[in-house]
């Protein structure tokens, strides 16, 4: 989560307070509310440069497991920046004994499942894994996932909709911002809160009645990351 020190909200505060979407009501179709909420923290400024992640398993509406393990950057990505390194406190060293991103690939997958991931500013942990994937020669997986940003810029009027603000209003209060596993359980009580706000059972029924979309993560787009050597 620490391309920049504003990723999480991308820098926008409102000079006042608008209101809430209201969410569009469906018909109950009796789905738990399961997802797999998901943040990354990174080294640099590549996508691929992976140095965290923090997981966490929601079924049913409640948070039933939390994860998260420490990456080697994928090598030509593995260099620390102090910008990065000021946000997360992640250095070179403490990722010197990690696994690497193909290593630890089928971890995150294997307590991902099928679910769909939902993330803060998503499109940010999706380049991620796409770039990580392509760094590495590994095959993306093509998860769904939705955006908690955006969600939270339709179901609550916030003065900020970084992820501290964001959750704070979901009632998740105060939280190590910036360690991987703790912005994920972040994340997950938002869409927790804002699902019981609409009484959405599953995470297309909240989508539908907030207008916003779930996406497909794709590895279609070939976008030349900047290497760096490690220092």
């Amino acid at each position: 989560m620490a391309l920049a020190a504003c990723r999480r909200g991308t820098g926008t505060v409102p000079s006042a307070r608008l209101p809430a979407t209201r969410p569009r009501r469906r018909e109950s179709c009796g789905v738990p509310l399961d997802f797999t909420a998901i943040d990354f923290e990174t080294a640099n400024s590549s996508s691929a440069s992976a140095c965290a992640v923090g997981l966490v398993r929601v079924r049913a509406g409640r948070v039933v497991a939390r994860t998260g393990w420490l990456i080697h950057p994928p090598a030509g990505h593995d260099r620390f920046f102090d910008l990065n390194v000021g946000i997360h406190g992640i250095r070179a060293e403490d990722v010197a004994g990690a696994k690497t991103w193909s290593e630890q690939l089928g971890d995150l997958t294997a307590f991902a499942g099928a679910d769909v991931l939902v993330a803060h500013n998503a499109g940010f942990d999706m380049a991620v894994i796409r770039r990580a994937c392509e760094a590495t020669g590994d095959t993306c997986p093509p998860y769904r996932y939705l955006c908690t940003l955006q969600l939270a810029r339709k179901a609550y009027a916030l003065p900020s909709y970084r992820l501290p603000f964001a959750a704070a209003e979901a009632g998740f209060g105060a939280f190590a911002h910036h360690d991987a596993a703790a912005d994920a359980e972040a994340c997950a009580h938002i869409v927790i809160d804002t699902a019981r706000r609409a009484g959405a059972d599953d995470l297309d029924d909240l989508a539908l009645g907030y207008g916003i979309p779930v996406r497909t993560l794709e590895a279609t787009e070939t976008v030349r990351e900047p290497v760096f050597d490690a220092a």
